[in-house]
């Protein structure tokens, strides 16, 4: 287990370098190649010669391509500096961006935000995987029957309908139209009950559209794996049916949804952007919604960064999780 582990980490910390490595050319070489101003992206396009001037200086776009790489390497992890001429700016470490449009270091203002989108993403992850599991469980053993097909159809519907119409039909029913549930954001510092009447519809909204992917696909599999010859060979040696069903057939199923809850979940660390602006949630889908429509670069950039090393960490957890569901792909 400890080589399967030390094995994973060299892999995770090498496609480390090759993410920010992918990132900063992006955002400086490409751009570069097409033959975009790089320093005006930055700085915004209404911005006189001598500000974009500056700016091309503190990012260094003078400098060989590897210089540029290795600073914004190193800034991720030891901070940077942008200076031209008297004109100094530090970001300190982790350095993921200094928009010189608001005069700001993107690290501490998507930390701010980060707390929402994580409460919002691990709220809607647990109904989703309660719901969606044992509804797919379900209508696998009970393969052909109502419940089968209608759960299937509810399915079919949180599959199809986009969060903007579920998010808004939910508010207009159980916020404006019953009152039941306030709708507002509430700081969690403020008022724990607030914190959770906002949240409330927002994880449910949320959910209703993964909960539906993760009933079809458990179905799906529960199907396969009922059917193979171990599951047979169980049965035949008089065990019972909750005993095959739990020990047996759901370590197998739980394989393709641990991969997919790794991808889902690091994606939505980047935020939830249709979730978060439907409910007015201030968390980093919002915030990367807003820096689309300032042309706030370096905001973009961070928000990028910080989804790609979620989404890095949330495949880390599922490869050891792997390991202890299935002793098997140790040894791949």
């Amino acid at each position: 287990m400890l080589a399967y582990l030390i094995r994973r980490l060299f892999a995770a910390a090498v496609m480390l370098v090759v993410i920010i490595l992918v990132v900063f050319c992006i955002f400086f070489l490409v751009p570069k190649w097409a033959g975009v101003d790089i320093a005006l992206n930055f700085v915004g396009k209404q911005a006189d010669p001598a500000a974009v001037e500056g700016v091309r200086q503190k990012l260094g776009l003078g400098d060989p391509v590897f210089v540029q790489a290795w600073e914004f390497f190193k800034g991720i992890f030891a901070g940077r500096t942008y200076a031209a001429g008297g004109d100094v700016t530090h970001c300190a470490a982790p350095c993921f961006g200094y928009s010189f449009k608001t005069e700001q270091s993107v690290w501490p203002v998507l930390t701010e935000r980060f707390p929402v989108t994580l409460a919002l993403a691990l709220g809607a992850a647990v109904l989703w995987l309660i719901f969606g599991v044992a509804a797919g469980v379900l209508s696998a053993l009970k393969r052909g029957t109502l419940w089968d097909r209608g759960a299937m159809v509810v399915a079919l519907a949180g599959v199809s309908l986009p969060i903007y119409f579920t998010g808004l039909l939910s508010l207009a029913i159980f916020s404006y139209g019953l009152g039941w549930i306030d709708g507002e954001f509430v700081p969690l510092e403020e008022s724990f009950s607030g914190w959770l009447g906002g949240m409330i519809l927002p994880w449910i909204t949320l959910a209703f559209l993964y909960a539906a992917m993760y009933a079809r696909i458990t179905r799906a599999t529960m199907l396969e794996i009922l059917g193979e010859d171990y599951i047979r060979t169980a049965r035949a040696k008089g065990l019972k049916e909750q005993v095959v069903i739990s020990k047996h057939a759901m370590r197998s199923t739980l394989t393709p949804l641990l991969t997919m809850l790794g991808m889902d979940l690091g994606a939505l660390m980047g935020g939830a952007i249709l979730t978060e602006t439907t409910f007015s949630l201030p968390g980093l889908g919002q915030k990367v919604l807003d820096a689309i429509q300032n042309h706030d670069l370096p905001f973009i950039l961070g928000v990028v960064l910080i989804t790609s090393l979620a989404v890095l960490i949330a495949n880390l957890v599922v490869d050891v999780l792997y390991a202890v569901i299935d002793p098997r792909v140790r040894l791949a």
